[in-house]
């Protein structure tokens, strides 16, 4: 057992979390020769599962397209276009309102050249975008630098170009001057904004002080997993399956050891048997996904498809349709070999028993916690959740056994389980609805806008409310069922939620299952609407009109490609309480990282020990969040104080309303208090 547990301590104590950094695509580049004096530049990349890197030519109301660009082409010109190989998939976009063409897996660019001279000097690169359902990457950046000697060059044609190349007219190089010094005058004039000093203070990391505040964050989501895990288990302890076992167990520890000091200890031991193999059951889950497929889960339509059956077809089950068993052989087998064996091993076994003879009532209660947990992205959910579980499960077998009188005071097993089953499969199956929002909202559907799903809550939780006070009855229930004190006042919370819900159809926010339901935007008739547009779309000017106002700042790293971008600005930005705050309370900066145009000057910087070339406007924000807040993917959001320290943690793709809402609201307080 003590192995068991330290092996156990190890596995947790591994895991790692997702960095925020990311690199799903995978270039490298190589110069063909063909012969005839022409060759062709090569861009081969390996895409991470899950990830798409997007096609030549999509336009510009588009993602990033793959394009071809050069630094240096000297002694060699381009033969036609950017040219993309692979199997591409073409796939209608709702958000954009256009066909994408994408690449999944692995894809390849050529660049046909011909050469001009005997020797070339070549530095060039492709600029790429990709997404994944989460978050896209920036314009991204594959170079290819040769030099050498060109193969079948005629050295008169070598010759003309030498000569067309040294007729330069005086007036273009006295036109390309005045420009250098018109941007130069412009730098300095931008530069008037804030100091040299205060603007380099603004540009300084602050990754570990992001990272204290997701850490905590986390550590808050991780505690009410673990509570969410005990409330499943409790749960579980009223159910037909596992109730009535447990006086039953106790009876047997007490009777099997004529002290009772001895029957406590392996009661004990029992429950912290059922502990363990819950918790296992959990390490399965995290070890077989992992953190970044646990992660993929919240968003990717498929699983929430998958997840949405799941739990219907759980309520199915607690209503009475049918039961969730686990083949009769395995509990068998199980049993006679708890029979069998002495001491621990056979007290294990006797809890492995309990495990799978009760399956029909937890399982479902497992998988709904399972499912929830896992699309949290936590690697450490599902253990965390199942060790609250399995510890609430165990709990009444150690204290009966502990107190054997309690088993008097205790009540008696009867219709009223069955009750709780039919409740639970009432609360399974409004949670479905959730999982199947988010692939409606993933595919464009429309088939489950809020109201559709205000009204069939309303239904679910009147339906339930109704149950509770007897007029509803389902195959298991006993005929003469009667609604006692409890199941009266859980009725009444049941149908006035339901009635709260009422306004929602017509465009009430109903903040309390906001969390859940689809976005306002998917609303015909919502009263509430209001627009959220950043005012500064440059970083210092931005902070400098922060400092001004007396205003903290959210800085929105976005792109005009970024389908999530959109799809956040659409769902969340629109709720009348986020539009207020983005509005009244914050200075909003936008940062769009795929932005083109050039800088007034190119910017040296040094990154990674490398020196880097920033051209654009967009290089530039990019090399900003890289650099100061440690990642490259859009969307993502920061809240910073006027000095550009973080006031909360770091936020991205996550359609939850209110834990935005709670997201921007920790940062006006914790400014508040500086």
């Amino acid at each position: 057992m003590k192995r068991l547990l330290a092996m156990m301590a190890v596995l947790w104590l591994t895991m790692a979390t997702m960095a925020q950094m990311v690199e799903p695509v995978h270039f490298s580049s190589e110069l063909k020769m063909l012969g005839g004096g022409e060759a062709e530049i090569v861009f081969s990349a390996k895409i991470d599962k899950g990830w798409h890197l997007y096609s030549t030519e999509l336009g510009s109301d588009g993602p990033i397209s793959a394009s071809f660009h050069s630094n240096k082409m000297d002694g060699a010109e381009t033969v036609g276009k950017l040219t993309p190989r692979g199997k591409e998939v073409k796939q209608f976009d709702n958000m954009f309102g256009m066909e994408l063409r994408f690449f999944e897996g692995s894809a390849t660019f050529v660049q046909k050249i011909r050469f001009t001279k005997p020797n070339y000097d070549i530095d060039c690169y492709l600029e790429y975008g990709a997404c994944n359902d989460e978050m896209c990457l920036p314009p991204s950046q594959v170079a290819l630098v040769k030099a050498g000697k060109s193969p079948a060059v005629a050295a008169t044609k070598a010759e003309k170009a030498e000569e067309e190349a040294v007729e330069e007219p005086e007036a273009k190089a006295e036109e390309a001057a005045a420009q250098a010094d018109t941007a130069k005058a412009d730098t300095a004039a931008a530069a008037t904004a804030l100091s040299a000093a205060e603007a380099g203070k603004l540009w300084e990391p602050v990754i570990d002080e992001l990272n204290a505040y997701d850490e905590s964050t986390q550590n808050s989501s991780l505690l009410y997993i673990f509570l969410a895990g005990i409330v499943g288990g409790f749960l579980a302890l009223l159910t037909p399956c596992v109730w009535p076992i447990i006086p039953m167990t106790v009876s047997f520890f007490l009777k099997r050891n004529k002290e009772r000091g001895k029957a406590i200890r392996e009661a004990v031991t029992y429950g912290i048997s059922i502990v363990v193999i819950y918790v296992l059951l959990g390490l399965v889950v995290t070890l077989l996904f992992g953190a970044s497929a646990l992660n993929a889960l919240s968003t990717n339509a498929v699983f929430n498809i998958f997840f949405c059956l799941l739990l219907v077809v759980f309520a199915a089950s607690f209503f009475g349709a049918f039961e969730i068993t686990l083949p009769s052989s395995w509990s068998n087998k199980i049993d006679q070999k708890s029979e069998n064996t002495s001491g621990l091993l056979s007290i294990f076994l006797m809890a492995f028993t309990l495990t799978l003879v009760s399956f029909s009532c937890t399982g479902p209660i497992i998988g709904f916690l399972l499912v929830a947990v896992s699309t949290q992205g936590s690697i450490v959910g599902p253990t965390l959740g199942m060790l609250g579980f399995a510890i609430a499960l165990a709990i009444p077998f150690t204290l009966f056994a502990m107190f054997p009188s309690l088993l008097k005071s205790a009540p008696k097993s009867g219709g009223w389980m069955n009750v709780v089953k039919v409740v639970l499969g009432f609360i399974e199956l409004a949670f479905a609805l959730k999982f199947l929002s988010v692939a409606d909202l993933a595919y464009g559907w429309h088939i489950l806008d809020r109201e559709v799903f205000v009204a069939l809550w309303i239904v679910i939780f009147g339906l339930m409310g109704i149950y509770l006070l007897g007029w509803l009855k389902f195959p298991h229930d006993d005929p003469d069922r009667r609604t006692n004190v409890p199941q009266f006042f859980l009725a009444m919370i049941s149908l006035a939620f339901a009635i709260y819900m009422v306004p929602g159809l017509w465009g009430a926010p109903l903040k309390a299952i906001s969390a859940f339901a689809p976005p306002m935007n998917t609303q015909d008739f919502n009263l509430h609407e209001e627009s959220v547009e950043a005012k500064y779309t440059d970083y210092d000017e931005g902070m400098a009109a922060a400092r001004a106002q007396g205003k903290p700042v959210m800085v929105d790293f976005t792109g005009f490609g970024c389908v999530n971008c959109r799809k956040m600005e659409a769902a969340v930005w629109t709720d009348p309480k986020v539009a207020d705050i983005l509005n009244n309370d914050y200075v909003l900066i936008s940062l769009y990282v795929d932005d083109k145009t050039p800088l007034p000057e190119p910017m040296q910087v040094e990154e990674n020990g490398q020196q880097r070339t920033l051209r654009t406007v967009g290089d530039k924000w990019s090399y900003l969040q890289r650099t100061k807040v440690g990642a490259n993917t859009q969307p993502f959001y920061v809240l910073l104080d006027n000095d550009g320290k973080p006031l909360n943690g770091s936020r991205s793709y996550d359609e939850n309303l209110q834990e935005y809402i709670d997201f921007l609201q920790k940062g006006l307080d914790n400014y508040s208090k500086r």
